[in-house]
């Protein structure tokens, strides 16, 4: 369990890919630089996808929390 805050929660769940990383997307160009952005999602997609983008597009994937039925993803807009 995290003890990081996220800003927002972007509830992804029961979306197919690449549809969570699209509205992580979404969510982190609204945010501030320094925002926390959670993603929750029950895709396993996911685990690649948001890894591989937040690196790309230069933000900080702060954790990723794996529960029986969806992950949770800190991502720090930069």
């Amino acid at each position: 369990m995290t003890d990081i805050e996220p800003d927002e929660t972007v509830d992804a769940r029961g979306a197919a890919c690449p549809g969570p990383l699209m509205d992580l997307i979404g969510q982190i160009r609204d945010a501030e630089a320094g925002d926390v952005v959670r993603l929750l999602s029950d895709s396993d997609q996911s685990l690649t996808d948001v890894p591989e983008w937040a690196e790309e597009a230069g933000n900080e994937l702060l954790d990723i929390e794996e529960f029986d039925d969806h992950n949770a993803f800190y991502v720090e807009k930069s």
